[in-house]
């Protein structure tokens, strides 16, 4: 069985001088994501990233368990005092994350991660 089905890719930047890391997804995000994700928010962490900002623009499909996963990240975002939003999600995960309320821990932009509009869609 082949346990890749998701690459993270972690980009650290430093936008007006408040670090943060943009974490691209690729890939479907279920049971084989969590050491994915897991590194992926050790790394973007390890420079002390204020916001996290997670990019769904290549995320194929995400499952109950997957939910799971990214509320996981969140609980470790909130510990830590990190801000986190989402990019990238279709209209179908957008309801997604307003009915399992992921909405209400994290921001969800229009703007793609790299954005100009970025910033001022966050402010």
């Amino acid at each position: 069985m082949d346990d890749t089905r998701i690459r993270v890719e972690v980009e650290p930047s430093r936008p007006q001088g408040r670090p943060e890391a943009t974490l691209r997804l690729h890939g479907d995000v279920d049971v084989f994501a969590d050491e994915a994700l897991a590194t992926a928010y050790a790394d973007a962490t390890r420079d002390g990233a204020a916001r996290l900002i997670l990019d769904f623009t290549d995320t194929g499909y995400i499952n109950s368990t997957g939910i799971a996963l990214i509320v996981r990240l969140l609980a470790e975002a909130r510990r830590d005092r990190r801000e986190v939003l989402a990019v990238g999600l279709s209209d179908h995960y957008r309801e997604i994350f307003r009915i399992t309320r992921l909405s209400d821990y994290l921001t969800i932009v229009d703007a793609p991660a790299g954005a100009g509009s970025l910033e001022e869609a966050t402010r």
